[in-house]
């Protein structure tokens, strides 16, 4: 090989290396403290939406099964338990 093509390729390789060193802050990432705990509470907050839309969606799904005399009892037992709890029985 050549010295000019041995020097093309020296460079190439170094191009290739400079560019994938990671150097470089990430797009996506925050420039200051404050921008990521805002991004970190939003975060939160979205799975909190999350985690309560499957509760409620679980809910729903729990008492669709349920016949109507098993809500009735269920309903009879957990005013029992508030009442039991507050010492009114």
């Amino acid at each position: 090989m050549k010295v000019i093509t041995k020097l093309l390729l020296a460079l190439v390789f170094i191009s290739f290396i400079h560019t994938s060193c990671g150097t470089k802050s990430p797009a996506d990432g925050a420039a200051t403290v404050e921008e990521a705990e805002a991004q970190l509470a939003n975060k939160r907050k979205q799975d909190a939406k999350t985690a309560k839309k499957a509760k409620k969606k679980s809910e729903k799904h729990y008492w669709s099964l349920q016949s109507k005399a098993a809500k009735k009892s269920i309903k009879r037992n957990k005013r029992r338990q508030k009442r039991k709890a507050k010492g009114l029985d």
